[in-house]
């Protein structure tokens, strides 16, 4: 049995138990990074010799003792190191700080070889930079393996590590665990620490977690991770039984079901079908399950989704050129970056709060909705993993873009509507995920399906706020009803064979 083939758990209970070496764990990891990396480009910048220097100082009684780990390059900072966020504007941007989540990665006895690829500022829901080239998805390397934890997802499913580290702020953990076949759960809004720089991340939308082939993997971390850090937003203390709760069946549950997009967008057959064969599932499990209409407005979800990230946007961008010490006019950052930022300024005090407002009735919409059921069901994604470059602006949208930045133009779109069409344009392909990320509840992408042609299709499960627990005890009981570990793609096979 490959070492590839372990989780993060078993990985550390091979090293506690001295049936391998930390090192042994290290060297291996070097080597399927230098092997498998060139394909997917998952990891795009690597610390070797600070992280074999790290090795040595890690607590042998440390849950994930000596188990190498990779963090994504846009919240997880590592001090001393890079931390670019996707964008050529801060590739010479080093962290002074570890983030607090990253110190409690440390805690755990899990040691940074690299970070991963993600999106310019993690805005898209695919990986493709123009700073380090598209990720691509180890089940076919002409898909995309989504995003914004693009490059996390693609080196956990090509089993260069068991998991690493990610960020949802619209799905992005979510979203490329559908696309690459693993198990991803974005925590309840405050859960997870996020400091010390900032104190919440989009209005509050951005959770940190981990993505995993395993479920106890994902719930050992969050006993770890959880709980606020000096200075946090949201008063959550630190909470354990998460792993507990994953090891055991949950009581039946009241479930209800949707395969609709929010939006009125598009859904694949194949997503549907992955839903219709998850549903017979939590059925047969003994749940109660039952076909529902969500509780919300399609389109003043996606405007008021996208109006809050252009709000955010162009503050960031903002910040990183106060950071690189220049006016944003010559930050080096992508059109579609840019876009966002030139309409993000223009956009009212008023009008940023009315399209917050919505956030607010919506968390109050599902809450109510949670009082019926203790869990939704859903497409995790529209469409099984679309191909590389398929979701990134058109040529035509592009030209749309470049007129955004002659003055006035800006001030003119939201005059015109023409937010609200980018927005629908937005959520096209991914109208399932957003909705967790507005109300702060927890959600999970479980791989339960693959489509025809071999690609995984996520099937996402959104629990009521605060209860993290429930929706891990579901997970484990479909992964013991479900088992996925087996599968892997057919790069990896190759990679053995050869």
């Amino acid at each position: 049995m490959g070492l590839y083939q372990y989780d993060a758990t078993g990985l550390a209970e091979l090293i506690r138990s001295k049936q391998i070496s930390a090192d042994e764990a290290f060297d291996y990891v070097v080597s399927q990074i230098e092997a498998l990396n060139p394909a997917i480009n998952a990891v795009i910048r690597t610390r070797y010799e600070a992280a074999r220097k790290e090795l040595t100082q890690v607590d042998a009684d440390a849950p994930f003792a000596g188990v190498p780990f990779l963090t994504k390059d846009l919240l997880a900072s590592i001090e001393g190191e890079i931390l670019s966020f996707g964008s050529k504007a801060l590739a010479n941007n080093r962290a002074t700080a570890d983030a607090s989540l990253v110190k409690r990665f440390r805690k755990a006895g899990l040691v940074i070889l690299g970070q991963t690829n993600t999106p310019e500022l993690g805005l898209m829901g695919i990986t493709e930079p123009k700073a380090y080239g598209p990720s691509r998805n180890p089940w076919d390397l002409n898909r995309t393996p989504g995003g914004s934890s693009g490059g996390t997802a693609a080196a956990v499913a090509a089993g260069i590590v068991p998991m690493a580290s990610g960020g949802d702020g619209g799905g992005s953990i979510r979203i490329p665990s559908s696309c690459c076949g693993l198990f991803g759960l974005k925590p309840s809004r405050g859960v997870q620490p996020i400091g010390p720089f900032i104190g919440e991340a989009w209005a509050g939308a951005v959770s940190e977690h981990v993505l995993t082939r395993s479920v106890r993997d994902s719930a050992a971390m969050l006993d770890i991770t959880n709980g606020m850090d000096c200075g946090a937003a949201y008063p959550v203390k630190h909470q354990e039984g998460f792993l507990a709760a994953s090891q055991k069946d949950p009581k039946p549950l009241r479930i209800g079901f949707s395969t609709k997009s929010p939006t009125g967008s598009f859904v694949d057959e194949e997503c549907k079908q992955a839903v219709a064969n998850t549903v017979q599932l939590l059925t047969e499990l003994g749940h109660q399950v039952e076909e529902i209409e969500l509780p919300l407005d399609g389109e003043q979800l996606a405007s008021s989704f996208f109006k809050v990230l252009m709000g955010q946007t162009a503050k960031d961008v903002a910040s990183i050129a106060e950071l690189a010490g220049t006016s944003v006019s010559r930050l080096d950052i992508e059109l579609p970056t840019r876009s966002l930022y030139k309409i993000g300024s223009k956009l009212s005090a008023r009008d940023y709060l009315l399209a917050h407002s919505y956030w607010n009735e919506l968390s109050r919409n599902m809450g109510e909705l949670h009082k019926t059921y203790d869990v939704i069901v859903t497409p995790t994604l529209a469409t099984p993993p679309q191909p590389v470059g398929a979701l990134y602006p058109s040529a035509a949208e592009l030209m749309s873009m470049r007129l955004l930045a002659i003055p006035g133009m800006s001030w003119l779109s939201l005059k015109l509507g023409m937010v609200e069409t980018m927005a629908r344009d937005m959520l096209d392909k991914v109208p399932f995920t957003q909705i967790a990320n507005m109300t702060g509840q927890p959600s999970m992408s479980v791989p339960l399906h693959w489509s025809r042609d071999g690609l995984p299709v996520g099937v996402q499960f959104t629990g009521a706020i605060g209860e993290d627990a429930v929706l891990f005890s579901l997970a484990g009981q479909l992964e013991r009803s479900a088992p996925w570990a087996e599968r892997w793609p057919e790069l990896r096979a190759k990679h053995q064979a050869g």
